[in-house]
């Protein structure tokens, strides 16, 4: 059984401290106002361990763009945790984790659409932030895949129907960063619901809770 020192859990710690304090710095700011000594000041760390727990910006950068992404996914476990085992009650809970105050908040939707903007000059920010993202596209197409089967559809209609909704939800987040005092969370799930309510009306309707 290893024990770890006191030296690395400092280590990791300050490691944290530099990511939480780099994301809210890109949220505030945007990636190219995100500099070291605002970065450095937030974080309450000296220039030198950016160097050392990240060899650089750029670096950092990344691995809080890979933070954000994982926190994102745990999220999603956290709320399909919670649901039922079927299909139906998968896809609820990936939507409503998605537009929840969990994962949808100022902080988080300005840093990402801050990384986004980047992600076609930095490969690395779109392996983290990309909209098309095989994981969770998948998540959607396996649980839509269940649905039409049970009605002998075809799979483009499962393919279609997840494409979409990923679709809508981004757009439910471009709502929330211009207008987020006029958004409605309720609203947007509603929306969203109906439209997947017309393509499976036996499995959701625009109820919200």
């Amino acid at each position: 059984m290893s024990v770890i020192s006191g030296n690395q859990i400092k280590k990791k710690r300050h490691r944290q401290q530099l990511v939480d304090a780099t994301i809210e710095t890109v949220s505030e700011f945007g990636i190219a106002g995100a500099s070291v000594t605002r970065i450095i000041t937030r974080a309450k760390l000296s220039r030198g361990m950016i160097h050392l727990h990240f060899d650089n910006k750029e670096h950092l950068l990344i691995e809080a763009a890979r933070h954000m992404s994982d926190v994102y996914y745990a999220q999603l476990e956290t709320f399909l945790r919670s649901a039922g085992t079927n299909a139906s009650d998968r896809l609820r809970a990936l939507i409503s984790a998605d537009l929840s105050d969990k994962i949808l908040n100022p902080k988080t939707v300005n840093a990402w659409f801050a990384f986004r903007g980047e992600a076609r000059s930095h490969n690395s920010f779109a392996k983290h932030s990309d909209t098309r993202d095989d994981a969770l596209r998948q998540m959607f197409i396996q649980a839509y895949r269940e649905l039409a089967k049970d009605r002998n559809e075809p799979d483009a209609l499962a393919r279609d129907a997840a494409h979409g909704t990923i679709a809508l939800l981004e757009g439910m987040w471009a709502d929330y960063l211009l207008h987020p005092d006029a958004f409605n969370r309720n609203t947007a799930k509603r929306i969203v619901f109906r439209f997947i309510s017309a393509l499976f009306p036996v499995n959701f309707d625009t109820t919200v809770n």
